[in-house]
């Protein structure tokens, strides 16, 4: 049975950094249930962005042989051997994980597992930085603010349904896990959490001819929920490229599929 060592950031005497978009998570029921989650095995590649005060990178320390972690905050990457049981095991990188190439962290083929409490301020670029290492990436565990959680694991004819729905989810199989309050924090945000689980395609199910052409098809018709497809794709499509994928042009962006969506980037006009 893994030690839960969760820290008070007050009794470390830090202080969260707003500019670093810290919240530091306390909550030992919330730490174990992640990491029954994430449920790390001896021989795992695991990374952990954002370590903060080391609350969930103990107990992952503890059952697994080595962890990597990537902190932007010198300070505390400084303070985590100190932190955490099995110093030994541990390997600090210090760097912003959204210029970072996680290539560098592969060793014997073997697959990242990454896992992290991500900062709010910089949670989709971070995940899209993620997906472009997605074939070397075996699965990804986080906590971002529920609200965009439920976009990102959001299912058609839904309102949460939208462009991060449908881009992370050609990518990647999404699944919601739990929710977590805000005083599992310190100091605590002002919105609700949430953990979820990503696993990148090793081979995508579905496959865009071009996937520039599809994000910009998906962004343009997100931006214009409300039009149908025919009024916000004009001179985007030809005019029998309805007809041919089969898709209502009445219809509005929430209630198509992903397979939809690249069928319609498919007959984009270049």
């Amino acid at each position: 049975m893994y030690q839960i060592n969760a820290l008070n950031p007050k009794e470390e005497g830090h202080k969260a950094r707003k500019r670093f978009g810290q919240n530091f998570l306390h909550d030992q029921r919330v730490i174990a249930k992640i990491v029954r989650a994430v449920n790390p095995r001896t021989g795992d590649n695991l990374v952990e962005i954002g370590p903060g005060l080391a609350a969930l990178t103990s107990p992952l320390i503890g059952e697994c042989d080595a962890l990597t972690v990537v902190e932007l905050d010198r300070d505390l990457a400084a303070g985590l051997p100190e932190r955490v049981p099995y110093p030994e095991r541990l390997t600090i990188v210090e760097a912003d994980a959204l210029k970072y190439d996680f290539n560098q962290l592969l060793k014997d083929d073997k697959p990242l597992r990454i896992v992290g409490n991500l900062p709010y301020n910089i949670s989709t670029p971070l995940l899209f930085h993620l997906l472009e290492f997605g074939g070397k990436v075996k699965d990804m565990h986080f906590m971002l603010q529920k609200e965009v959680v439920d976009r990102i694991t959001a299912k058609p004819n839904t309102k949460e349904y939208g462009r991060l729905s449908v881009m992370i989810q050609y990518y990647c199989s999404a699944t919601f896990l739990f929710e977590v309050p805000a005083g599992s924090f310190n100091p605590p945000p002002k919105v609700t959490s949430a953990v979820f689980r990503l696993e990148p395609y090793a081979q995508k199910p579905i496959i865009a001819k071009d996937e520039k052409a599809l994000s910009r098809l998906v962004s343009h018709v997100f931006t214009q929920r409300r039009k149908t497809l025919r009024n916000s794709l004009k001179g985007m499509l030809s005019d029998d490229a309805f007809e041919k994928v089969g898709i209502n042009p009445m219809a509005r962006p929430e209630t198509l599929t992903l397979a939809e969506f690249v069928a319609l980037a498919d007959h984009t006009v270049a």
